[in-house]
């Protein structure tokens, strides 16, 4: 019903199926949350962030409007995620229901500030539109008093010590490794749905060899010698796409560079927004480390 066989997308009838939440000033689950524009694309962004501590909070976890402007921490370095919501670069938002609870999740486990971008979506806006929006939220500058001065003063401070944590759900290149192809329609997912979703992101005439889909393949640029943040990569065992997971973090190490997996054998996609099982503990932790290192 979403996807047409011509390549466009239904989404009148998404966003309909979409539940959407508000920013709220008023702690929800403990976590506040604010929508900042992004001027050059007129997209919000979403931030999260722990209340600031105070003897009131301490006393009283039942705490309402507080000063957002109020910095987290003058003392302790406070990680800044920046998050990249789901959807195969074509469906949800920042303020989709299912995200926002990742995000609210994220902060009350990581003592973080969480930013999920509210990128450009395919195929309308095909590469590298998310990816600019994800570099604009990450530039993200003060005006005046608002409440973004509270994010560029933690990221600046957070950007002192930095890494990326990725689940990868895309990444099918033209050839390779992929023992899986029998898993098609068994978990959710088929390789007909991945090759829809890559043809829809992808400029026109591109194959999947292009480097945002194939970054360690024949087009893809060299990370050999260069400064490149440590990463978390995050596989479930039970993902159709998983061998080309686990080649993207083969290709980080034969680049030299500092990787770690997390394999979660028995896993399938989505397995992150149900806080019911052990996989989704496990995540957590992992990424808990990741962004609280003695750094």
């Amino acid at each position: 019903m979403l996807r047409r066989p011509d390549g466009t997308f239904n989404r009148d009838l998404a966003e309909f199926l979409d539940r959407k939440v508000s920013a709220n000033t008023v702690p929800v689950d403990g976590v506040f949350s604010f929508d900042v524009v992004d001027r050059s694309t007129s997209l919000l962004n979403r931030i999260y962030r722990p209340p600031p501590p105070s003897p009131e909070t301490a006393v009283d976890p039942q705490f309402g409007i507080i000063d957002l402007q109020n910095p987290l921490s003058t003392t302790e370095i406070v990680p800044v995620i920046i998050f990249f919501h789901g959807g195969s670069f074509a469906h949800s938002s920042a303020n989709s229901a299912i995200y926002d609870t990742f995000c609210r999740r994220l902060v009350s486990i990581c003592k973080a500030v969480v930013v999920s971008v509210n990128y450009r979506r395919s195929p309308e806006n095909c590469y590298p539109s998310a990816y600019d929006d994800g570099w604009a939220a990450l530039k993200m500058a003060p005006v005046g008093t608002s409440p973004t001065m509270l994010l560029t003063e933690q990221l600046n401070r957070a950007l002192k010590c930095w890494g990326i944590f990725f689940y990868i759900r895309c990444l099918v290149a033209k050839t390779g490794p992929n023992r899986r192809r029998n898993w098609t329609e068994k978990y959710f997912v088929t390789i007909q749905d991945r090759d829809w979703y890559w043809r829809a992101y992808l400029p026109k005439g591109e194959d999947r060899d292009h480097p945002a889909c194939n970054p360690f393949g024949p087009r893809g640029i060299s990370l050999k010698g260069l400064t490149f943040p440590k990463s978390l990569v995050v596989v479930a065992g039970l993902d159709l796409v998983q061998d080309w997971q686990l080649a993207y973090v083969e290709g980080l190490k034969n680049a030299g560079q500092e990787v770690k997996l997390l394999f979660l054998k028995q896993a399938t996609i989505g397995f992150y927004f149900l806080p019911n099982n052990d996989h989704f503990y496990s995540l957590m932790e992992e990424i808990n480390s990741f962004v609280n290192p003695n750094c």
